[in-house]
């Protein structure tokens, strides 16, 4: 199927005066419809007006079989009385067309209804309203002469594939009579541009000889697991008759996966369609560069197709180089040693790789040669990786006392997502790695705090989509009958979804006979953890000693973990740091003499099994604060300063009433 597109300059002198008359031109209009459906009672062909008010004529021709199209246009102007001058005949879309087609029917140009005219060549399905589950496109090539398509082609690393072919199609004589094709196409890269130019290369080489009659083309996304209609596909594969079809397969994995069996259904069906249309349409497969499993389906279901492949090679020493000179004189800039330098010897590089060199060598070179006042900028990558991460509460974390292995594991999964992105051109994949943990720790080691603030900071760098956090225990998991705990763990995952699910004293779910409540909780949790993998983070919460056992419950569980992050208890040291952080918080000061104490005081308590870490470094200080307010008050309260109200003296100082470890034991801290 054929679109064309004829514009003319009008040469009848009489024309304008008739378009000041409303009733002329209505009149006109209606002579122009009827002679236009006399003409068109040939079939397969339909030829239009959409355009004759001024002195440009417009018009177009819808065409099903092969016709000399000039005089096509020739006829049809006979057929109006129109005498035109310097007209232009071009191939045109069929969305062009439609278009134009919609202003005759709205002009009052033709008799027909232009949904009636889409319906009579089968185009009526080929609208946004049905196409929305086909991501396609299409576009006309341009016509090129032999010697520039084949020196174009020389810029490719396709030397061995794409040269002999284009040889080949220039070397045969032009047959208008013998419909078909005898073979058809599969090109192989990773790099867009490359591919986009090649199958353009082929078609107008093909469309020069004659093997294809139509310059335009139809592109086709295609992602594994994709579904879309047959029916759909086939009117369009219909509509492209005399033209050329672009399959995209967008798929990446060269692995088994959960999609594998919906895969092969797709794939099978692309090559049925391009079986069933092998003599009027060309079909030109495009796939990633190393995608072999999926090549080796495409070839099981294309039969007795002949398919010619095109496949870039790598390029090494001189080939690689001489690339680059070319790049360069594109770009009319010398190339000099340090772009050479960065080729290794013996290493084959692919198109990407060696424009990624250029591209930096090109972006170095104009900023220190040609445009030098720009020597001392950074580059934007450069600008990203040296960013500190995003939000307040990464700052906070880095405030926090100790935690070495904490800030540790939150500063890698940001650095890993970063990079993700920064180093994406460099053929780093996006990949969303499991992130579920497990803290152990003692009370008070800020285990709750931290995760709380690992949900803030995922999500303020937007690596977590919301950022909440959900946090449960064994009374919050566990449902009172047969069931409900299923059901309870899969309603928590939901409303953690994008966030954080925080289970505390994970190893409470740990029951002394197998079949129990908590053993179906944890094979629940387990399911659920594989289900939103890439949009929940669980973090098991517990004491060491417990953790261990819970983890060696369920091995699948331990499986899923891929972080094990400690709490040490925290040294005199450390607390002396928190107390300070807390009282700095709160206002308040300490003297030499109070920071004393709290050192004496530290040495002494961390000697113990059983002291709260940072809780009771947060008990001393709200202790302090009590004993300065009954100091305070003993004091003049008239002669009392500023400095007196935030300054906590030795004499503050006490040992908390109680810093025995209490049966239910609280979690988290947060300096």
């Amino acid at each position: 199927m054929q679109f064309f597109k004829f514009e003319a300059l009008n040469t009848d002198e009489n024309w304008a005066e008739g378009n000041e008359n409303r009733h002329s031109r209505r009149e006109r209009f209606r002579k122009i419809a009827m002679k236009t459906q006399q003409f068109n009672q040939k079939e397969g062909v339909y030829a239009f007006v959409s355009d004759a008010e001024d002195e440009l004529v417009v018009m177009c021709a819808f065409c099903q079989k092969q016709v000399n199209i000039q005089e096509l246009f020739e006829s049809f102007l006979a057929q109006l009385e129109i005498e035109v001058n310097l007209p232009i005949i071009t191939e045109i879309t069929f969305a062009a067309a439609r278009n134009l087609l919609s202003d005759a029917s709205r002009e009052g140009y033709i008799c027909d209804d232009d949904g009636e005219v889409l319906e009579n060549f089968e185009l009526d399905k080929l609208v946004e309203r049905f196409m929305r589950n086909l991501e396609f496109g299409e576009n006309i090539i341009e016509k090129s002469p032999k010697r520039k398509v084949l020196r174009d082609a020389e810029e490719f690393l396709m030397r061995e594939t794409l040269i002999p072919e284009l040889q080949r199609i220039y070397a045969g004589k032009p047959n208008t009579r013998v419909k078909g094709h005898p073979v058809h196409y599969m090109i192989q890269t990773d790099e867009r541009d490359v591919r986009n130019s090649v199958y353009r290369l082929l078609m107008q080489a093909l469309y020069g000889k004659g093997r294809i009659c139509s310059q335009r083309y139809t592109y086709l996304d295609f992602k594994p697991g994709d579904d879309f209609s047959t029916m759909l596909y086939d009117y369009l594969y219909n509509s492209c008759e005399g033209g050329t079809v672009i399959v995209r397969y967008l798929g990446q994995d060269d692995t088994e996966t959960d999609h594998a069996s919906c895969d092969r259904e797709l794939i099978e069906q692309l090559c049925t369609m391009a079986k069933k249309y092998r003599k009027q349409v060309l079909t030109i497969f495009c796939l990633p560069r190393e995608c072999t499993q999926s090549k080796a389906i495409f070839y099981e279901y294309l039969g007795n197709l002949t398919i010619v492949e095109m496949k870039e090679e790598p390029a090494c020493g001189e080939r690689a180089v001489e690339y680059l000179k070319e790049l360069a004189k594109e770009s009319q800039i010398r190339t000099d040693k340090k772009l050479f330098a960065k080729l290794e010897t013996d290493k084959g590089y692919l198109t990407p790789d060696l424009i990624e060199i250029y591209d930096e060598w090109y972006n170095d070179k104009l900023k220190t040669s040609v445009f030098p006042q720009y020597k001392e900028m950074v580059t934007a990558k450069q600008e990203a990786v040296q960013a500190p991460p995003k939000g307040s509460a990464y700052d906070d974390l880095m405030e926090m006392i100790g935690l070495t292995e904490a800030k540790k594991v939150i500063k890698q999964a940001l650095d890993y997502f970063k990079a993700q992105t920064v180093l994406k051109d460099l053929g780093m994949k996006a990949d969303q790695p499991s992130m579920h943990m497990v803290f152990t720790g003692n009370p008070g080691t800020a285990k709750t705090s931290v995760a709380r603030l690992f949900a803030q900071i995922m999500k303020e760098n937007g690596i977590l989509s919301r950022g909440k956090i959900v946090e449960v225990g064994r009374g919050d998991l566990v449902g009172k009958y047969v069931g409900w705990t299923a059901k309870i763990i899969q309603e928590k995952f939901r409303e953690a979804k994008g966030g954080v699910l925080f289970i505390d004293e994970a190893y409470s779910l740990v029951d002394d006979r197998s079949g129990s409540y908590g053993d179906e909780a944890i094979n629940t949790i387990v399911q659920e953890m594989e289900n939103h993998r890439d949009d929940v983070v669980v973090i098991f919460a517990g004491y060491p000693d417990k953790m261990k056992g819970f983890l060696q419950k369920n091995p699948g569980l331990r499986s899923r973990i891929a972080f094990h992050v400690p709490f040490a208890d925290y040294n005199a040291d450390e607390l002396c740091q928190i107390s300070k952080l807390i009282a700095k918080q709160k206002g308040l000061e300490m003297t030499e003499g109070a920071c004393e104490k709290l050192r004496t005081l530290f040495e002494g308590a961390v000697t113990h099994s059983d002291f709260g870490n940072g809780r009771y470094a947060r008990n001393v200080i709200e202790k302090a604060k009590m004993a300065q307010a009954t100091r305070l008050l003993s004091m003049d309260i008239d002669k009392l300063r500023k400095t007196d109200v935030v300054t906590l003296c030795e004499e503050d100082i006490e040992v908390p009433g109680c810093d025995k470890r209490p049966e239910k034991r609280p979690f988290g801290f947060c300096a």
